[in-house]
């Protein structure tokens, strides 16, 4: 694809999170060190919210990349609406306990045996919950309540949690006041700034191998922001659509008529699409799709003037241009659709070597 026409290691601009990719940016240097602090804290919840895209799930990567060989037993929990005993299964799924069919007090006991046990070879368990913003307040209970288990008068559990805006707001309700007392530390995570957009984008190439080719103008770097919003995984959509586009146009510069061209594209796939007149294409493969059917009202004229031939042509040529305008957009779908399944399996394949 268009990693290799532009001599890339890698693809830039993956949605899946890659902690190689990993943009030190001033808020998320200083989310990471809230991170490292409540590591040092051992005890409570660290909270970190921000919109989605903002890169809570890249710190989560990250976390794990810098305590690789440190004392420390960390799980990852993905939320959603469940119940509280149902939390306390996949806490203990997450860390490898026994959880089919066993009851609320066994659950309980096996994750406090399980806690102390690593206390004492002189290691910590940490727990990551994502999308906190799902759990129910019962859930968020029973979170609080096994930040209770201690040994030797030490704690031995911690919960980061990371999640939304809604989290915050949900923290700060009358019922979340034992939870709030348990906080150690929150930040919130904010969009990147016009610069830092900049730089983020030039960090991403740069670690691909990138050697300015395509080169990106500065008209470039300013829409992009201005459309995203300085949103990292919003930043990535657009780029990479971008480097598609040059990849299958051929151009190795990047400008302001090729952003404007990719932002549309990407407004265009989320709204409903105009009723055309169509047909079906079958290829080879045995892949079809439908394109756009060409302009036909004008008739070849069999018999007629020059200027009534001249206007059939100019017309055939405007509708073979459309038609191949929309066949290119049709392709870079084809190409998107396959590479997010790509994603998705790198993504599974993650999630499944941290389970194991």
């Amino acid at each position: 694809m268009y990693d290799t026409f532009y001599n890339l290691k890698k693809k830039p601009f993956q949605l899946n999170p890659d902690p190689t990719f990993f943009f030190n940016s001033a808020v998320h240097k200083r989310a990471l060190a809230y991170l490292r602090y409540g590591l040092a804290q051992g005890e409570g919840f660290i909270v970190v919210t921000g919109a989605p895209g903002t890169g809570k799930t890249m710190l989560v990567k990250e976390l794990f990349e810098n305590i690789r060989g440190e004392e420390v037993v960390a799980g990852l929990m993905v939320t959603s609406q469940v119940g509280a005993e149902d939390t306390l299964r996949i806490i203990a799924a997450t860390f490898g306990l026994s959880y089919d069919g066993d009851a609320k007090a066994v659950l309980l006991k096996n994750l406090e045996n399980f806690f102390k046990l690593k206390a004492r070879e002189g290691k910590r368990v940490l727990l990551v919950v994502d999308e906190a913003q799902n759990l129910p307040y019962q859930s968020m209970e029973e979170l609080r309540m096994l930040l209770n288990f201690e040994l030797d008068g030490r704690a031995i559990f911690q919960v980061f949690m990371l999640g939304q805006d809604e989290l915050r707001l949900m923290l700060q309700s009358d019922n979340m006041e034992q939870v709030r007392q348990r906080i150690t530390a929150t930040y919130h995570l904010r969009p990147l700034d016009v610069e830092e957009s900049r730089e983020y984008i030039e960090h991403r190439l740069l670690t691909a191998g990138w050697e300015n080719d395509p080169k990106f103008l500065d008209e470039v770097y300013e829409e992009v922001h201005r459309y995203t919003g300085g949103v990292p995984r919003r930043i990535n959509t657009v780029c990479d659509r971008l480097l598609l586009y040059g990849f299958l146009e051929e151009i190795h510069e990047i400008n302001h008529d090729a952003v404007a061209l990719v932002i549309h594209e990407i407004e265009q796939d989320s709204v409903k699409q105009q009723n055309a007149p169509e047909v079906r294409i079958e290829h080879s493969s045995g892949y079809s799709h439908v394109s756009p059917r060409a302009d036909t009202s004008y008739a070849p004229p069999i018999e007629g003037s020059l200027e009534d031939r001249l206007a059939y042509l100019e017309n055939t040529v405007s509708a073979m241009r459309r038609g191949m305008q929309k066949e290119r957009a049709l392709l870079r779908k084809a190409i998107l659709i396959q590479l997010d399944l790509d994603e998705i399996y790198d993504d599974a394949s993650f999630d499944a070597s941290q389970q194991s």
